[in-house]
């Protein structure tokens, strides 16, 4: 991590199996109060630091950005039995859902038509089916049977999702939503909002996916270095950002079968896993669209890739191939 400002500095990272970013850089170092927090938030091992030369401002930060956090928890988790979403996925139907989900499911609307399908938080059901083929010791190593198969695919469509203010609706029974490819970049972009609020006006915020807030205190972006799938701690690509998102998705954050055929990626369509690339990385304004892209451009093409990017009119995404070359797309 690069060398921070006499005044104030905050570094939000989280690491979780499979996370595709690491910090780059040499160590930070500030002439300022330095207030640390280590837990868990949004399912991953999460750490907060905060710099400042004021050790009581830095403590409110601390408490107010991990409030938001834990409230925001509650709402996307899947791992809280509490949550707003568990209670979607339970029910089948949620009244007066917080204003937050909503939110994010117009957002996943406006993502779902981008990509033309491709990105889909209803794909929930796949999770479930490879999760419980692959927990029989027994399991058939070619994956689940293709009646199985269409079963659950027949329960994934974004379309099926009715919501609005006052309710949200699956129109199938055994519908499920996970937020896993968006929530963390939402996360990321509210405690960003939080910081400014608050007077910090450069920041590297990383709560599963990292989001630049200004340029470093020096006037130079923020590096971000994207780790190399096939070795753990060893850095493929380093990449500039300022006031930009960068998220990255890759199939080899969690394997069902001890081959890697089967992947958490999934492709709504035909409900195979994602192979094209060994990660993809999307640089863009906010996490929020950053996260939710990096895990649709999994499942497609560069010229695919490249015609949303143009539709956007920004940002850009670096493909990291099989053979290990880097091919980047820009708007």
């Amino acid at each position: 991590m690069p060398l921070v400002s006499r005044r104030r500095f905050i570094g939000i990272t989280a690491a979780a199996a499979g996370l595709g970013l690491v910090p780059f850089g040499r160590a930070a170092r500030a002439e300022a109060h330095l207030v640390t927090w280590r837990g868990q938030a949004m399912g991953a091992v999460a750490t907060l630091q905060v710099h400042h030369h004021d050790r009581a401002v830095a403590e409110r930060l601390v408490e107010r950005s991990l409030a938001e956090v834990r409230r925001l928890e509650a709402v996307f988790s899947l791992y809280r039995e509490d949550s707003a979403l568990v209670a979607l996925n339970r029910h089948g139907i949620l009244v007066a859902p917080p204003a937050e989900l909503i939110t994010l499911l117009g957002e996943s609307r406006r993502l779902w038509e981008l990509t033309e399908g491709a990105f889909d938080p209803t794909v929930q059901p796949l999770w479930t089916l490879y999760r419980d083929h692959f927990s029989n010791p027994d399991a058939d190593l070619q994956g689940p049977a293709q009646p199985a198969l269409r079963e659950a695919l027949g329960r994934v469509g974004f379309d099926q999702v009715r919501f609005d203010a006052n309710r949200i609706a699956f129109a199938r029974r055994g519908m499920g939503l996970t937020l896993n490819g968006i929530a963390q970049g939402y996360v990321t972009d509210r405690v960003v909002d939080i910081l400014r609020a608050g007077g910090i006006a450069n920041s590297l915020v990383d709560m599963g996916e990292p989001r630049a807030l200004g340029v470093r205190p020096s006037g130079e972006p923020w590096r971000v270095g994207i780790a190399d799938p096939d070795r753990p701690g060893e850095i493929a690509v380093t990449l500039d950002a300022a006031d930009q998102a960068v998220a990255t998705s890759g199939s080899y954050g969690l394997h069902f079968d001890s081959t890697g055929r089967f992947n958490h990626l999934f492709d709504p369509r035909t409900g195979a896993s994602a192979h094209l690339y060994r990660s993809v990385t999307v640089v863009l304004p906010t996490a929020t669209t950053a996260d939710a892209l990096s895990t649709a451009f999994s499942l497609l093409p560069p010229e695919g890739i490249r015609s949303i990017i143009q539709r956007l009119g920004e940002g850009q995404v670096h493909l990291l191939a099989a053979s290990g070359e880097v091919v980047m797309l820009q708007a």
